[in-house]
């Protein structure tokens, strides 16, 4: 469940209506798309969030290099791509919430935190626990709680 403000702000990190074919208000409409896979362009606009030296790792991240050119090809990832896409989006949109700031939220998501044993916000969206620990973190530095 998507826990903050909207899920728009996710439909929006996917590439809003014009790559998913369809405006998206709540979380059945997003889970709808997912599960039929998500649009491979959808892939790209996440990733046009990111700095240009860190989007080939974003992409990777979600779907290896191996597999990019077929789903290209094919123009839709598969459900599980589609899950880690998802989560990825979420926490950029949730990232650029916290932030305000997109700059600060690319930042945070592409810098290697103490609080998450030195990895990047964006390398644990490869998981869901590890989303997990991104969003806890993200909500705590939110509402000045103890990290």
């Amino acid at each position: 469940m998507i826990s903050y403000p909207d899920v728009e702000a996710v439909a929006a990190a996917l590439g809003g209506s014009r790559v998913l074919r369809m405006q998206v208000r709540t979380v059945a409409e997003l889970s709808q798309l997912m599960s039929t896979g998500l649009p491979y362009g959808s892939l790209r606009a996440l990733a046009s969030h990111y700095p240009e030296a860190q989007r080939r790792g974003v992409e990777t991240m979600i779907l290896p290099r191996s597999t990019a050119q077929r789903r290209e090809q094919s123009g839709v990832l598969s459900p599980e791509e589609s899950e880690r896409l998802e989560r990825a989006a979420r926490l950029t949109a949730l990232a650029g919430w916290v932030w305000e700031s997109r700059g600060a939220a690319q930042r945070f998501l592409t810098t290697p935190h103490p609080m998450l044993d030195g990895r990047s916000p964006i390398e644990l969206a490869a998981t869901d626990l590890g989303a997990r620990r991104v969003e806890d973190l993200l909500w705590k530095l939110e509402y000045s709680l103890p990290v």
